[in-house]
């Protein structure tokens, strides 16, 4: 019975998307897949900035999102989900030179008794480049690429699913390096040059490590119709006690940690390809095991007010140890999405990780 009544909801939930847009076509149309090369955790270059003022010399702006819906893991118990955003940001501008303050909080921070998502201060030079002090993500993280992926179950960022669906083993779900928001950490990356952008990052004053140094690398060609974007992102962290970003494995106690990571995004018309890699190497890690690789890829396609996307993450845990057995995790999502407004979407998927298959829906706002 309650098989019966999940499949019933699915096919209900199809049908209102389809019959949504045959019915609100005066809403217009939108090719919205998401920026070619945004930024992971640059939130405002996936966001319309609902309340934003630029004065001559002053400016701020506040932009969020709230996602709200039901999970299903094996057809059976439904449970409610739901994933937001909020930033605030101000900055003075005089001149070439801009300074600003930036503070974000989200559920996912929430999720971890956190108070803030980030919060930092910058200063940029629009000939040089930008500096940012504070708590915040590794310049290796802000110039990744992501998978294309429609749906909102926030796929390249710690994904919901998993906290509905309990893997047996540890799962490393993002597929770009990260080493977390939770260290007081400076950031340096250049301005576009020559459709190239460079980036280093230095992070320490915290009990989780003693140091940790990231680099990044993006590659950009956004002219013609087959724009392209690659990102090359590498990390080394000294000394990790207790340290825990990604939120699906174990805390590491290691000598030290290392990461690569890269990244490819491809777009021709509507239609966009993505391909990501990470990997983490711990050395001589004491308790459980955390490190291993993570593979992606994706494809997405617009058409009209609709879109679609099929994503794939493989995630291997512990095959760099060989006196224990590593855990691998196949996870595959088909998503719709339906544009109903600028600040309405209305979305549906269908997953299936190594052990559990499932169904997703919500509404999506954009403020």
């Amino acid at each position: 019975m309650t098989v019966r009544y999940s499949v019933r909801v699915f096919w209900v939930a199809v049908f209102m998307l389809l019959t949504t847009g045959a019915f609100d076509m005066a809403h217009g149309f939108s090719l919205s897949s998401g920026t070619l090369t945004r930024l992971i955790s640059d939130f405002p270059g996936t966001l319309a900035n609902a309340l934003r003022y630029d004065g001559e010399k002053f400016g701020f702006k506040i932009n969020g999102y709230g996602t709200a819906g039901l999970l299903e893991p094996d057809f059976e118990t439904p449970y409610f989900i739901n994933d937001w955003r909020v930033r605030g940001e101000f900055n003075y501008h005089p001149g070439a030179n801009t300074f600003g303050l930036v503070y974000a909080i989200d559920a996912a921070a929430v999720d971890e008794d956190k108070f803030m998502r980030e919060g930092f201060a910058y200063w940029q030079h629009r000939d040089y480049g930008r500096m940012e002090i504070g708590f915040t993500d590794s310049v290796a993280r802000k110039l990744g690429v992501g998978l294309p992926d429609v749906g909102g179950l926030r796929v390249n960022d710690k994904p919901l699913f998993y906290k509905k669906i309990q893997p047996s083993g540890p799962v490393i779900s993002d597929t770009t390096l990260t080493t977390g928001r939770s260290a007081l950490r400076m950031n340096l990356v250049s301005m576009p040059l020559h459709g190239a952008q460079y980036g280093l990052s230095v992070a320490g004053i915290t009990d989780d490590y003693d140091y940790a140094i990231d680099a990044g690398i993006k590659l950009r060609s956004p002219g013609g119709k087959v724009k392209t974007a690659y990102a090359f992102g590498a990390s080394f962290m000294s000394r990790p006690d207790n340290y825990h970003t990604d939120a699906y494995t174990p805390r590491v106690n290691a000598d030290w940690r290392a990461q690569v990571s890269g990244g490819m995004n491809l777009q021709y018309n509507s239609f966009m390809w993505g391909l990501t890699a990470r990997v983490i190497y711990d050395d001589d890690p004491i308790g459980p095991i955390s490190d291993g690789l993570a593979l992606g890829t994706g494809v997405s396609y617009d058409i009209l007010n609709y879109s679609v996307s099929l994503t794939y993450i493989l995630s291997d845990t512990g095959v760099w140890n060989h006196d224990i057995d590593d855990y691998i995790d196949h996870t595959a999502i088909a998503s719709l999405r339906y544009k109903y407004s600028e600040n309405v979407d209305l979305w549906i998927s269908l997953g299936m990780t190594s052990e559990t298959p499932f169904v997703s829906a919500g509404l999506r706002l954009t403020i």
